[in-house]
């Protein structure tokens, strides 16, 4: 599913990549059967404000909004394990279905980052994406809602991916209508590479290492 490595690539640190990037992954949103009209707006506008934003200013937001604080971070297993023994238990096993499907993480990633876990299953059958997503809606409800509340477009994200796990969207009820150039204080990830497959933007969220064989 190429959407859910655009996806994943819009959740990335804002490096130069990415915002170069950027007409690529609209394009790839834009076409994405699986989404809606609503969702394909609200992924626009983030896409939008990233290309139309100071990068030290997207970097300095990046940083407050995913790295300060447990309610929006990035790492699943830290919603459900924090710092705990089990999260580092989840970890070997993520890492060990990465490695049976053929991908295996380069030293600096973490198996339940995020963006990477939506690299891993944009390459896989489009029923299994959905299973994993669904498994883990409520972390991403909880991370949604938590940036909606703070008027954050990166939200969009996190109601395109419940759609794609058959979902309900997020409860944007109580949140603020996003400025076109936040200025409030808020500053984390991976690089990008080229695409391998026509048609997939050319960034790549996660970096995984080719396995070795023998």
């Amino acid at each position: 599913m190429i959407a859910l490595r655009a996806l994943g690539a819009l959740l990335t640190y804002p490096r130069p990549e990415l915002l170069a990037a950027l007409e690529e992954i609209g394009a790839a949103i834009a076409g994405a059967e699986c989404l809606g009209r609503d969702h394909k707006a609200r992924l626009a506008e983030l896409v939008g404000e990233l290309g139309a934003s100071n990068p030290l200013e997207l970097e300095e937001r990046y940083v407050a909004l995913f790295e300060r604080g447990r309610a929006r971070s990035l790492h699943l297993f830290e919603h459900v394990h924090g710092d705990s023994r089990e999260r580092g238990r989840a970890m070997v096993d993520l890492a060990q279905v990465y490695e049976r499907a053929g991908f295996v993480l380069a030293a600096n990633e973490l198996p339940d980052y995020l963006p990477a876990v939506l690299e891993y299953l944009s390459c896989r059958p489009a029923g299994e994406a959905r299973d994993m997503l669904g498994d883990c809606a409520h972390i991403l409800r909880a991370v949604g809602e938590a940036l909606a509340a703070r008027g954050s477009r990166y939200a969009a994200v996190f109601e395109a991916l419940l759609a794609v796990a058959g979902e309900p969207g997020l409860d944007w009820s109580a949140a603020p209508v996003p400025e076109p150039h936040p200025d409030e204080e808020w500053m984390d990830a991976p690089a990008f590479g080229p695409g391998s497959e026509r048609g997939t933007p050319a960034v790549a969220p996660v970096r995984f290492a080719p396995r070795k064989q023998g």
